[in-house]
């Protein structure tokens, strides 16, 4: 039996009892002195006296469901349960596609609204436009409150080649339409967007480490380098990890050969080291690499290697701090656990795992709260370093373990433009269900810019905030004049990037929403200051 299975052996034993119930137990009169012992478990034996003695029958089935997460739930934070009805879709972010119609959808209203249609896929073929509205599928009803996004992807996904009706409601036609489409394979793309804010830096934002996210990278890569892009800004902000492997191959991009990028190691688990190739195309390139404390896992190992190897500068703020590696294992029904098998570590030598206590998730999940109320994220000096775990980058700057990854530079928050207004008008989606309104209502002439710059010199002629504010206080925002003007510019731009998104898609949002982000605006002045390439400790720029 191979060691990761004899690991998994205490968690399955409230599993086993389902087999050990029909081996030829028979049912007793007389009272049972002793709870039999199936293979030394309790838990085994628990099971079999509640099937065969308890009072009232008894699903042991979903009496295990319930078990077995409790049992993972006493290990470490990011082992997991996964039931066979989550798994295809917790699967499907990172394997890269599912089989499904190709819509982007939001639901406003208590309306599944058609955001955007993805090229070439099986909507757009069927001649769904952006602007829809789905009201049934397949002839049952799919609108109100109960509509969840969850319930939505449910019934519009489906085997490949399998057909479903769309009845839906468009802003141009008096009728119904009733539109057939067959399912096909949707790609789940982890780069958001390529684009050169200026003649020579490119910009990829990485939103997962898929299954085909290297190749992705890839892509974007090659075609920044043939628009003339010599320096990089990789933006893993907000990116909580996926595949190792995915992770490591980019690094290799950007490393020489025989430069360490991470190694693991566990109980069961032996050393392993990863080492770059030298076959990497962009090895000379100055690179920045942006994180936030929502940076994790394979996020992590990109960026540790990155800055132990002094290949490049991180930039923003101390990113999650979660160093373990999980393996997938599955159950004969089609669900599965996520075992925590190893350790990772930075080339330095450090574990970015930040502390837990076994079974105690609840605090664990509190980390970054008490980060914020801290105020981590607004100033550097509060940022709690272990000066006993130092190590040293490959030119001996000093680094530190003990959870996350410390950026080279810190940005904190911009708050400057916080107000009661923009707190209300954010956290009641104002702002989106506004863009998507005017959107749909000027579709026709929006659609006749093809760039974000042209689209965005269009808006800023249009007395877009006064719409707004409108819009608003018939939602129930009190119009506030002061607070209003605090936030003006703040709400402008994540308007005109959501009208943009809607209209262009993500290549046109990102352009527009990264004008105020004042991370990515350090990124950009380090790269047009040629200061992409870490200094020993004892250099100094010119």
């Amino acid at each position: 039996m191979k060691k990761g299975f004899k690991i998994l052996y205490p968690l399955l034993l409230a599993i086993a009892i389902v087999i050990g119930i029909y081996i030829g137990a028979a049912y007793n009169n007389s009272p049972i002195s002793v709870i039999p012992n199936f293979g030394q478990s309790k838990i085994n034996g628990l099971m079999y006296l509640i099937s065969n003695e308890y009072v009232d029958s008894v699903n042991i089935d979903s009496l295990t469901e319930k078990v077995i997460p409790k049992i993972i739930g006493e290990l470490d934070p990011h082992s997991s349960y996964i039931p066979a009805e989550d798994l295809e879709i917790v699967n499907n972010d990172l394997d890269g596609s599912f089989s499904g119609i190709g819509i982007q959808f939001s639901i406003l209203n208590d309306t599944i609204m058609v955001v955007d249609v993805i090229s070439g896929g099986p909507s757009e073929k069927a001649g769904v436009l952006a602007g829809d509205r789905i009201i049934a599928v397949n002839d049952s009803s799919i609108t109100g409150s109960s509509i969840t996004n969850e319930k939505v992807m449910h019934r519009l996904r489906g085997p490949k080649n399998s057909n479903v009706k769309l009845s839906i409601l468009r802003p141009s036609s008096k009728d119904i339409l009733n539109i057939d489409i067959t399912r096909g394979d949707i790609p789940v793309n982890s780069i958001d967007v390529a684009f050169k804010p200026n003649d020579e830096i490119g910009y990829i934002k990485v939103s997962k480490f898929g299954k085909h996210t290297y190749s992705e990278f890839l892509t974007s890569l090659a075609k920044l380098a043939v628009e003339g892009t010599s320096k990089f800004i990789i933006d893993l902000r907000g990116n909580s990890g996926g595949y190792m492997e995915s992770a490591i191959n980019m690094v290799n991009e950007f490393l020489p050969a025989g430069y360490m990028i991470v190694y693991t190691k566990g109980n069961a688990s032996p050393l392993n080291e990863v080492f770059s190739n030298g076959v990497g195309s962009f090895q000379d390139n100055q690179i920045v690499v942006l994180v936030d404390e929502w940076s994790a896992s394979a996020s992590e190992i990109f960026a540790g290697a990155i800055q132990d190897n002094d290949r490049g500068l991180i930039i923003g703020r101390r990113s999650f701090g979660k160093g373990l590696v999980q393996q997938q294992i599955p159950f004969n029904d089609g669900s599965a656990i996520r075992l925590t098998i190893a350790r990772y570590y930075t080339p330095s030598g450090r574990s970015i795992q930040k502390e837990y206590k076994m079974g105690d998730s609840e605090n664990y999940e509190k980390d970054l709260l008490n980060r914020f109320e801290h105020g981590e994220f607004d100033s550097q000096d509060s940022i709690h370093i272990n000066d006993s775990i130092k190590y040293e980058t490959l030119y001996g700057r000093t680094v530190y373990g003990g959870g996350g990854i410390m950026p080279d530079i810190f940005v904190p928050r911009d708050t400057s433009f916080y107000s009661p207004y923009l707190t209300q008008v954010v956290n009641n989606g104002i702002i989106y269900q506004f863009a998507f309104k005017y959107s749909d209502e000027n579709r026709e002439k929006l659609s006749k810019f093809k760039s974000a710059k042209s689209l965005l010199v269009y808006l800023k002629g249009e007395d877009i905030l006064d719409q707004f504010v409108a819009f608003a206080a018939n939602k129930g925002i009190k119009t506030r004049p002061i607070y209003i003007n605090i936030s003006r510019k703040e709400i402008l731009n994540n308007l005109y990037a959501n009208i943009a998104r809607n209209i262009l898609g993500d290549e046109a949002f990102y352009p527009i929403i990264l004008m105020n982000d004042e991370t990515f605006r350090k990124a950009v002045e380090i790269l047009n200051e040629n200061k992409g390439f870490p200094l020993r400790e004892d250099e100094v720029y010119e």
